[in-house]
Formats: structure tokens, C-alpha cells, sequence
């Protein structure tokens, strides 16, 4: 049944299920939610799921009250890992709301795909393609893979990946409008690309790694955020860098007990190769800080322990800085996009000891023991100088593994559109 779905702000008596969101009269469905409600855009993201669900193939938007915020949230719910679209948006805005969904369903696609669709090459050419297909005077791509990474000093993504017959690959993206080779930079953005986790020699349960096609989530969200960022009319330079591999065993995979030395002479003992993502980040962010630029984002699938903190409705971040986390909360707050802060503090860096090397690259227990979200920030810590405004994303709001009240299974996008604000206000 195709629908025209309205928005009403007020109740009706007839209102089909417990939330008393949903009325239908033939062909048309509305959804019922004051102007003022709690939890307002909740309540409409619902009503889209529960139209998902009733097996609707499309849903066209129509009448007033549908903001750009309410077209959002609903077109979320509707959505699902077998159908991206669907939604027709109404409005002024919705030329622009397309073009902005074009782009999640980007992300929701590549996060979505199969781990054998989606390899790291696949995954650094499509982010590639996409960026310069959006600006294609402004955009220049370098990509680094295979063994050249090991002889460039990437040591921890060539680690990482040479378990795998598919080569790990680093991609360096330039998004310089001004087209000035001396332009500074205004941001750089690292994003964890592992395309399937197995967890190597410390491999995962399979309830547990079943997921893990997700785990590429980073580099889909840095990513889609830099092309929200340029369709929006960017004007700062940024780079994109992705850290692209297969974590996979093998008479070639890397091995607990291995130490890495990285290009900024820190050493990293491997006590557990399931804590691979903070080491490709690792290679990323030493990239990132010799760029220049004043701010670092990166983002990842890092930890359970962030979903274990909080769920996966909101995003965890990490900063050494008040002021930056006061910052990038209120523009995720503007955004209506969950974010919470959760402790980094300089001790976090020395709480995965190891005796053989600077660090261990987490610590020898299941999930990293307690504080693990924090943990790992502060091993990233160790490749950022502190002179930089540094955000740690860990997406623990990025994916979900099963249809729920508020999503459908599969990637959902929280995140891009923060980070694509913060990349505008810059």
C-alpha cells in the first residue's frame, strides 16, 4: 500500500497502537504529535518505523508541520538495509533533503554491503568516487596499500591487514576549494575502515563477529560528513584520510606478542589483536597532525565499552579539552544527533602497561577491562600533539544489529551531521 502520510499536532481518538501515534483513513496514514511533545522527533521516527514494518513500500510526505527535522526523523525509521529510500519529502526544503539522504544512503550502502562486496580497496575507491564526484576541481586522492604501506612506516595498518589476500589500504584525500597548494588546512579527518573483524588470533564469537561488516563505520561516516560539508558550500581545506583493511587470520596475520614501531617512535606491544582498530587510527592520526591543521576528528567502531557505557543512542566522545567537548556538543545538540562526553585524562594513556614496549595495545582481558572507551582514547592520545583541538568519536550509535522501535537493522548515519557542522563552522 503506497501512502500520504500527514502530520498532525493533534491526538485522535482512533489512533492505532499503544503510543497513540498512528491513524489511518484509506490511502492516507497520519501521525499524530504535538508541536511541543517530548521527545517529539522520537515519537515521529517510531511512527516511520511502524510504517516499515506494516510491509508499506513507499510513504509521500505531505501537508504542513513536516519540518526538515520531522522529514528527517521519519524518513530514518522508514528506512531499512533492504530499502534506503522510499520516502518522498515535501516542502521547500526538499530538494536539498534528497540530496542530503543521497548521502546517508551512501553510508547506510557501503556499511550494509557484504564483507566480500566491500573490501579496503572497495571501500577507499567509493569514498573517493563520491568526494570527487560531488567537487571534482577540488578533490585529489592518494592512496597507499600492500606492502608499499609497510616501507612508508604505516606500521600499524600494514600489521593489521596483512592477515588478508585483499591488501589494506590508506586513502589521503585533499578537499582544497581554493584550488592554492599553500591553502592551510582547516581540519583533518581520520576514519577506522576495517572492512570485516574477525578479531584475528583473539578471534571473536560468532554471535559477536557476525556484525562485523560494520566495523568499516568510521571512514563511512568521516566520509559521508566531508560531502554533507561540500554540498552545504565548504570553503575550508580538509583532508580525509582512511585506514582501510581485513582483520583476518592467517600464516601471515599479525600475532599477540608482536611489537609495532610507529613513525612517531612509540612502540605497541600487540596483547590483543581484536583491539585492532585503535592501531590503523594510530597511522591515521600521525597523518593528520603533519597536515597542519588546527582541529582532528577521527571516528570509529572502537569499543563495546562505549555501548556498554551508553547504549547505542548516543555517540561517545573524547577530548583532552572542556571547551572543545563543549563545542562539539552543542553542535550535535543543533543537530539532534545524541552525543555524550566520557573521561580522557592524561593518566588514561599509561593504563594499558606493557613491559616490553611504550604500550600495550590494550590490556590482556576480555573487552579491554573496566574504562575501555577511555583506554583506548588515551591511546590515541599518544599520536595527537597537544596543541591540537582533538575529537574521539567512538560510534556506539552507528549500528544497529537488530529492526528496533527507532531503526531498522544496519547502519544508521548518527554522527555525519555533526561532524559535518562542526567541518562548516570551522
Amino acid at each position: 500500500m503506497n501512502l500520504t502520510v500527514l502530520l498532525n499536532t493533534f491526538a485522535a481518538p482512533n489512533a492505532f497502537g499503544s503510543s497513540n501515534v498512528l491513524s489511518f483513513d484509506g490511502s492516507v496514514a497520519s501521525v499524530h504529535v504535538p508541536p511541543n511533545a517530548e521527545a517529539r522527533l522520537r515519537r515521529i521516527q517510531a511512527a516511520g518505523r511502524k510504517l516499515a514494518a506494516f510491509g508499506c513500500p513507499s510513504a509521500e510526505l505531505s501537508g504542513a508541520g513536516w519540518d526538515v527535522e520531522a522529514q528527517w526523523a521519519f524518513a530514518q525509521g522508514f528506512s531499512s538495509a533492504k530499502r534506503l529510500g522510499g520516502v518522498t519529502f515535501c516542502g521547500h526544503d526538499r530538494a536539498g533533503l534528497q540530496t542530503r539522504w543521497n548521502i546517508l544512503s551512501w553510508l547506510k550502502d557501503v556499511t550494509n554491503g557484504t564483507p566480500e562486496d566491500i573490501s579496503p580497496a572497495t571501500l577507499a575507491d567509493s569514498a573517493a568516487n563520491l568526494l570527487t564526484g560531488l567537487a571534482p576541481s577540488a578533490v585529489s586522492v592518494e592512496r597507499i596499500s600492500g606492502e608499499a604501506l609497510a616501507q612508508k612506516g604505516y606500521a600499524g595498518l600494514h600489521a593489521v591487514g596483512r592477515g588478508s589476500v585483499r591488501e589494506p589500504v590508506l586513502l589521503k584525500l585533499d578537499y582544497n576549494p581554493s584550488g592554492n597548494p599553500d591553502q592551510p588546512y582547516s581540519a583533518a579527518l581520520v576514519g577506522k575502515g576495517i572492512t570485516f573483524d574477525s578479531g584475528g588470533y583473539s578471534i571473536k564469537e560468532t554471535t559477536s563477529m557476525l556484525g562485523m561488516k560494520c566495523d568499516m563505520g568510521g571512514a563511512a561516516t568521516v566520509t559521508a560528513s566531508l560531502a554533507l560539508a561540500i554540498i552545504g558550500g565548504l570553503k575550508a581545506r580538509v583532508q580525509l584520510i582512511l585506514c582501510c583493511a581485513e582483520n583476518l587470520i592467517s600464516g601471515h596475520a599479525y600475532k599477540l606478542g608482536d611489537i609495532l614501531r610507529y613513525r612517531n617512535d612509540v612502540t605497541v606491544e600487540i596483547v590483543n589483536t581484536d583491539a585492532e582498530g585503535r592501531l590503523v587510527l594510530a597511522d591515521g592520526l600521525i597523518d593528520a597532525a603533519q597536515t597542519g591543521a588546527p582541529w582532528i576528528f577521527d571516528a570509529a567502531t572502537l569499543t563495546g565499552a562505549a555501548i556498554t557505557a551508553l547504549g547505542t543512542d548516543y555517540n561517545a566522545i573524547f577530548t583532552p579539552d572542556s571547551e572543545v567537548a563543549r563545542q562539539y556538543l552543542a553542535w550535535a545538540q543543533a543537530e539532534n544527533e545524541p552525543h555524550w562526553q566520557l573521561p580522557l585524562e592524561t593518566f588514561h594513556r599509561g593504563k594499558c602497561p606493557s613491559a616490553y614496549a611504550d604500550t600495550a595495545n590494550s590490556r590482556p582481558v576480555k573487552g579491554g577491562g573496566s574504562g575501555g572507551a577511555s583506554n583506548a582514547a588515551g591511546f590515541l592520545s599518544r599520536f595527537v600533539p597537544s596543541d591540537r583541538h582533538w575529537v574521539h568519536i567512538d560510534l556506539s550509535a552507528a549500528f544497529a544489529d537488530n529492526d528496533g522501535a527507532l531503526w531498522g537493522a544496519g547502519a544508521t548515519g548518527v554522527g555525519i551531521r555533526t561532524l559535518a557542522r562542526a567541518l562548516s563552522t570551522l
